[in-house]
């Protein structure tokens, strides 16, 4: 099969917007009319030229099949990746109306794709070599990681006095010194180079303005983050896995050291979050032949979306190495033997009960986990009062909705696939309920909607 035979869908196109803004934009310019000279190949090049405000049509070219794709270049000066005119480029190639032929690529766009997978063969060659090199002065770099723990386990004491100062005055405190005192420990913790520590902390300073039952929520979150002191400061006693769990929570970023394991793997979801400093971008990722789950992480500067970025509903063959720590499922993508394409490939599911059962079994490896990936078999989204809620459709348990997916105007595509008939769910469970990632039709011929 050629690639020009593999087609996506307008959903697994959008997936990859990198926020609803260039999503509504993007769709805007999936039709005809402002492209001209549009073409495919079947080697995996999509390319056209799009009338915009100035003189001159923005040249737009995406590579889908490249090991490393898909990727994208446009001469506009959108700093947003892909833009709204890969985004339109790509929707008019995946309607298969004739409208992007084939054809022979333009030299612009050539020369680009030539050299974007050369200069991609010298990363390779150059990490090589780094990596040989990097490997020649171990000792320098255990000098190091012992500074960085010096440093942590006195963040680590610090922010046990500051815990034991809080609730020796009362819960009360805390909403009367407001976020100030929090934001001023959480740069301490920095210091400190203890970035997990800073971000718990951090969330510690939002939940008194959070709304009712905040000192339950707030004390739960401090014992967690006193257990979390606790392991970094007695990690040599702890088992080898869970203290790597606890060296990742701390904020400590291990290698993706397992050994490479090839597989077709299933895109179940992709979605970003963000705050002033970062954007985090979680894909999940399903293998066919190992049954494994696990999470890809990538990051953008403050206000740019990361650049790895997957059609969600599309498979592809790839090696991915996990990363070390009890329960984790974080792993590294590696090399790619194809691009992605379509699949009737699907997870299979359990029911609500055993959801959540699945997700105590998680929190024995890792008690900081907020939440686990599950997918679930014939389940109907239905209203709680005001909340919504998954009711398993053969049994009398139901998983509500975390108030963050409640407020999505996705629920609203959940429903209407559903129409009050059961779904296939795939989303991550915790103990603030469940967030909906991705949807499939119980008949088991439609195509993955995405809803983040």
């Amino acid at each position: 099969m050629t690639q020009q035979a593999v087609r996506w869908t307008a959903d697994q196109v959008l997936a990859l917007a990198p926020d609803a803004a260039s999503r509504k934009a993007g769709s805007k310019l999936g039709a005809a009319g402002p492209w001209s000279e549009a073409g495919s190949s079947d080697e995996g090049t999509v390319w056209g030229l799009c009338r915009g405000s100035g003189s001159k049509p923005y040249r737009t070219v995406i590579d889908i099949a490249d090991s490393t794709g898909p990727a994208y270049q446009c001469s506009c000066p959108s700093r947003k990746f892909p833009c709204k005119h890969a985004l339109g480029l790509l929707l008019l190639w995946a309607g298969a109306d004739g409208t992007v032929p084939r054809g022979q690529a333009p030299d612009w766009a050539e020369q680009w794709i030539a050299g974007r997978r050369e200069r991609a063969q010298e990363k390779r060659t150059a990490g090589g070599a780094s990596g040989a090199a990097s490997s020649g002065d171990p000792e320098a770099a255990r000098r190091r990681a012992e500074r960085r723990a010096v440093r942590i386990t006195a963040g680590a004491a610090e922010l046990e006095q500051r815990l034991a100062d809080l609730l020796r005055g009362g819960l009360a405190s805390a909403e009367q010194t407001g976020y100030g005192l929090w934001e001023e420990t959480a740069a301490r913790m920095v210091d400190a180079q203890a970035p997990g520590l800073a971000a718990r902390v951090r969330e510690l300073g939002t939940i008194p303005s959070s709304g009712p039952g905040w000192p339950v929520r707030l004390l739960e979150e401090c014992a967690l983050l006193h257990l979390l002191d606790q392991g970094w400061l007695r990690r040599e006693r702890l088992p080898d896995d869970l203290a790597a769990t606890v060296r990742s929570r701390v904020g400590i970023s291990g290698s993706a050291d397992g050994p490479p394991v090839r597989d077709r793997w299933l895109v179940l979801a992709q979605y970003d979050t963000a705050d002033a400093r970062l954007t985090t971008r979680r894909i999940w990722l399903y293998g066919a032949e190992s049954g494994r789950t696990v999470l890809l992480l990538s990051y953008g500067a403050a206000g740019r979306a990361p650049e790895l970025a997957l059609p969600v509903g599309l498979i592809f063959e790839a090696e991915v190495s996990a990363y070390p720590g009890a329960g984790q499922l974080r792993a590294a993508l590696g090399e790619r033997f194809t691009p992605p394409a379509p699949t009737a490939i699907r997870p299979p599911g359990v029911t609500t009960s055993q959801a959540t059962a699945r997700y105590g079994e998680a929190l024995r490896a890792d008690p900081w986990l907020d939440s686990c990936p599950v997918t679930l078999d014939r389940v109907v989204p239905t209203p709680d009062g005001d909340s919504w809620q998954l009711a398993d459709a053969d049994g009398d348990l139901a998983l509500p909705l975390t108030p963050s997916a409640r407020s999505r105007p996705d629920l609203w595509r959940l429903v209407a696939l559903s129409g009050g008939a059961p779904v296939t769910v795939f989303g991550e469970c915790g103990h603030r309920g469940f967030t909906p990632l991705t949807a499939w039709a119980e008949e088991g011929t439609g195509d993955a909607v995405p809803l983040c």
